[in-house]
């Protein structure tokens, strides 16, 4: 039986109206085999939980450049937890102070991109990410 492709959702949460970031990164992911759902922008983190659940992704990724990160997160994380989604990445991208970046590590979202990280980089974690975490 041929393994599924890896899922990715990528969101823009809040009144975040810049998304040419989430496109270029939708578009490399694909690039690299995996299958993309992108909500758009003006997402809430209850929309982009309830997508996860409807398209069985196996990653969110969100970018963000509003400076609410430090809402935007933990709130995806606790609806994530509340859902059962133990077996999905939260991760993501955009102005996100490094400090921050550990502080919502600890929480349990997975690893920050900033602007201008390499984007194999970011392919590669997440196909490792899924390789270890997915259950099949």
């Amino acid at each position: 039986m041929k393994k599924r492709p890896i899922r990715v959702l990528i969101a823009k949460v809040g009144l975040d109206g810049h998304d040419r970031g989430a496109k270029v990164i939708a578009s490399l992911l694909r690039d690299e085999g995996m299958e993309v759902i992108y909500t758009g922008l003006r997402q809430t983190p209850e929309m982009v939980v309830e997508s996860a659940l409807q398209e069985d992704a196996d990653v969110i990724g969100v970018s963000i450049l509003s400076g609410a990160h430090m809402t935007v997160f933990p709130k995806i994380i606790s609806l994530m937890k509340k859902k059962g989604l133990t077996d999905v990445l939260l991760t993501g991208g955009g102005i996100i102070p490094a400090g921050d970046m550990e502080k919502l590590r600890n929480m349990g979202v997975g690893r920050l991109f900033p602007p201008g990280t390499n984007m194999k980089d970011i392919a590669g974690y997440i196909t490792e990410w899924v390789k270890k975490n997915r259950k099949e």
